[in-house]
């Protein structure tokens, strides 16, 4: 169980919700928090929770923090560096890494190499640097406890059977706003359309990946490394009423499975206090108020993402990385009003098939993959 943690990301969605888990069962001291840019709310934690550093990774926005809160016993850094010093934290044994994109994969294996465990919910850092990661886990004696309520289910159905075969994971989705609807249907769509989820409240970037079930195949890939399953071990199954969370299939045809309200707090809190499972006042699920629980295969043909996203863990080495890259700059294209919802799709796909993979890489390889691939899908923006 974890005493003190550092909480990268810590305004945004999961951030915010790691606090409310803080403030729920008591016990866990909060030595360093960081944001982006959102110094009114880091204001705020760091008066309430009393960090003894603060990071922004705006250099501007720290240094108007830093003096806001100079009456506050807090140290205040800014950008990458803070960032890791934020990982790094020596009273720190556990850090919450909520950042969202591949900004988060520095930071999480500096906190590897310091010997922190990790509670995971930034997924891209497994999607681009899955192998480098794990292996440094295995050298450095630490843990990964998974945030994400899919991998926090699969890793709670696996609790008890050490040793037991897996046959598949099978990974709910939600199947997002889009749900059932045809190429046609989405041509004109917009942003606030994407962003309004039937079930999950999360940061807009994570909305969008949903809508699109890029969120999925990034949870697929995050899944293969976690769990140590080939990649076609694992299925995609569309669960609108998102009470089963995912199940392991044992080979002997045995489905485990973790239910229970829609509520991140929940693997929040058990990433937190893992193996220990504490009494909290969430909201309960009442199963008779669920007249029935459905399941059905994913439409890869109109929802591209999902299987492109198995393309490139199929791929391997530093294709992953890329294709994240255009991925987020897609999103953020199709926020600003910039694409159409069925470009984002498209622009990744282009990338991937302009993109020269490299394998035996290291992490300043995946940074440059990135890289090159957000200037590509950025050049086929402007062009398309």
């Amino acid at each position: 169980m974890a005493e003190n943690i550092s909480i990268l990301g810590s305004t945004g969605s999961i951030g915010t919700q790691t606090l409310e888990v803080v403030r729920e069962i008591g016990g866990l001291n909060v030595c360093a928090i960081t944001a982006n840019n959102n110094i009114d709310l880091l204001e705020k934690q760091i008066r309430e929770f009393k960090p003894e550093l603060a990071a922004v990774m705006d250099e501007n926005k720290a240094a108007e923090l830093k003096e806001r809160v100079k009456d506050c016993n807090v140290a205040v850094l800014g950008g990458m560096e803070g960032l890791i010093e934020a990982a790094t934290y020596k009273k720190s044994d556990t850090v919450v890494t909520s950042v969202v994109g591949n900004i988060g994969i520095l930071p999480t294996f500096e906190a590897i190499k310091a010997g922190k465990n990790i509670a995971l919910a930034n997924k891209e850092t497994l999607v681009s640097a899955g192998e480098l990661i794990i292996n440094a886990v295995k050298e450095n004696g630490v843990k990964i406890y998974p945030v994400d309520s899919e991998h926090s289910a699969i890793f709670q159905s696996l609790q008890g059977n050490k040793g037991n075969k897996i046959r598949r994971i099978l990974l709910t989705a939600s199947g997002g706003p889009f749900r059932g609807k045809t190429r046609e249907e989405l041509k004109n769509v917009k942003a606030s359309d994407a962003l309004n989820h039937p079930t999950w409240h999360m940061g807009k970037k994570v909305t969008i990946d949903s809508s699109t079930l890029m969120n999925k195949g990034l949870e697929v890939i995050e899944a293969k490394w976690l769990f140590d399953v080939p990649v076609e071990d694992i299925e995609v199954l569309i669960h609108p009423q998102s009470v089963m969370h995912s199940a392991v299939e044992y080979e002997d045809g045995a489905v485990i499975a973790e239910m229970g309200e829609p509520d991140m707090r929940v693997p929040i809190q058990y990433a937190l206090t893992y193996p220990k499972r504490v009494k909290n006042s969430f909201p309960k699920i009442d199963f008779a108020k669920h007249a029935s629980m459905t399941f059905q295969k994913p439409d890869m043909d109109t929802f591209k993402c999902l299987g492109l996203a198995y393309k490139a863990v199929g791929i391997g080495g530093t294709m992953p990385a890329a294709m994240n890259g255009a991925n987020e700059t897609a999103v953020k294209a199709f926020l600003d009003g910039k694409i159409g919802f069925l470009d984002i799709a498209d622009i990744i796909e282009k990338t991937m098939n302009s993109y020269n993979v490299k394998y035996n890489y290291t992490v300043e390889d995946l940074l440059n993959a990135d890289k090159w691939a957000r200037n590509a899908a950025l050049d086929f923006i402007i062009n398309k």
